[in-house]
């Protein structure tokens, strides 16, 4: 049905065409009568004759010259269906024509560049698009366009620039989604070993979008590389202001930072007064862990219990019975291992994150989701909410 719909475009734009050529006015020349090609393929698309309905009208369309807007409809309906090189073909010939005005050449130059997107020719698409831009007609959505192409391409730069513009031209909040862009260049930077382009360009994430906790982790892991612990800690300990959840991601750094410090303490200290705002299965099972480095198995097992008294967390219990393990059991051995199985069949098929936007869920973080291709859409998934 939706099909269906696409398909009566074309004859729709025929339509509004021939009733505006036939209402002129008297005095002057009457329109022809529609042909029976017309009458044809309508009587095929009312049959759902899909495939010679859309053969006929190309016809129409390539004999007649005044139908621009039946060209564009056509072209979109080839696309649409997959078949790109005949919709390219129609978008070619109907930018050839002389007798456009500029706003249709301009949308069929736009139309092409859809084509060619979705053929994957993206350095065609590219200069199409930016020839639309060029006419300052359709800008919005060819700059949408050229977003797509320079992430794709991973063009950091232009995308950063594109996506500004956008912005400035009122087309919603790209705060966010430039802020990513500046953590992927930053990141570029950093592995090509331009440290100092790495932390000016995550200052500039951070200035673009101060919720940006990947600017912090990112510049986290650059201080720490450096030996600059003191502005490691500060950065990864701003990721518990900016964003609890994603917390557990830079612990291992934080607790690396702390201990060449020499404030191995410290690392306690920071996790209890986050699991106080912020209870989380993952950061209860990390105190545990540091307790125990500090104080004993015994304690962390009196700890974590009481924890998970107030707190009930699957990766606390699971965690809680690995700690019993090493000391008198409560439990036989054979009962205890079946257990820890379980849990470990559970913890197995479970997705840690999932996209705010289209839902897709993984056990990976991606900063760019691999669904919808939204930026920092993916978050950590409460306990509850992990099927």
């Amino acid at each position: 049905m939706l099909e269906l719909l696409w398909l009566l475009l074309p004859v729709a734009a025929f339509s509004g065409w021939w009733i505006g050529r036939r209402g002129t006015g008297e005095g002057q020349d009457p329109s022809p009568p529609i042909s029976d090609a017309y009458f044809q393929g309508l009587n095929y698309l009312l049959n759902e004759e899909r495939d010679k309905a859309l053969e006929v009208f190309t016809r129409m369309v390539e004999v007649d010259t005044d139908t621009a807007e039946t060209h564009l409809a056509l072209g979109s309906v080839f696309r649409r269906r997959g078949e790109v090189d005949r919709a390219i073909r129609i978008h070619q010939n109907l930018i050839a024509r002389p007798s456009l005005t500029r706003r249709q050449r301009t949308y069929a130059l736009l139309a092409l560049g859809e084509d060619y997107m979705k053929a994957g020719v993206l350095d065609r698409a590219e200069n199409l698009f930016q020839e639309v831009v060029e006419q300052d007609v359709h800008v919005d959505q060819a700059l949408r366009h050229l977003l797509t192409i320079y992430e794709h391409e991973r063009e950091w730069g232009q995308a950063i620039a594109t996506a500004e513009r956008l912005e400035k031209l009122g087309e919603g909040n790209y705060r966010t989604r430039i802020g990513q862009l500046q953590c992927e260049q930053a990141a570029d930077a950093f592995a090509r070993g331009h440290t100092d382009d790495a932390r000016k360009i995550l200052r500039r994430a951070l200035a673009t979008d101060p919720q940006c906790a990947r600017a912090n982790m990112l510049l986290g892991d650059l201080e720490r590389e450096l030996g600059r612990d003191k502005a490691a800690v500060k950065a990864y300990e701003s990721v518990a202001r900016q964003d609890p959840p994603l917390v557990p991601e830079v612990l291992d750094g934080l607790e690396a930072a702390y201990k060449r410090l020499g404030r191995p303490g410290q690392m306690e200290t920071f996790l209890r007064e986050l699991v106080t705002d912020y209870p989380s299965g993952r950061l209860l099972v990390r105190l545990a862990e540091v307790i125990r480095e500090r104080r004993g198995t015994q304690a962390a097992i009196r700890e974590l219990t009481l924890m998970l008294r107030r707190q009930p967390s699957l990766d606390g219990i699971r965690h809680l019975v690995q700690l019993t393990r090493t000391v008198e059991e409560p439990i036989g051995p054979r009962e205890m291992q079946i257990l820890l199985d379980l849990f470990e069949q559970l913890e197995g098929g479970r997705a840690l994150y999932r996209c705010r936007s289209c839902g897709f869920s993984s056990r990976t973080l991606f900063w760019q989701c691999p669904g919808c291709k939204g930026w920092a859409s993916l978050r950590p998934l409460a306990e509850k909410e992990i099927v």
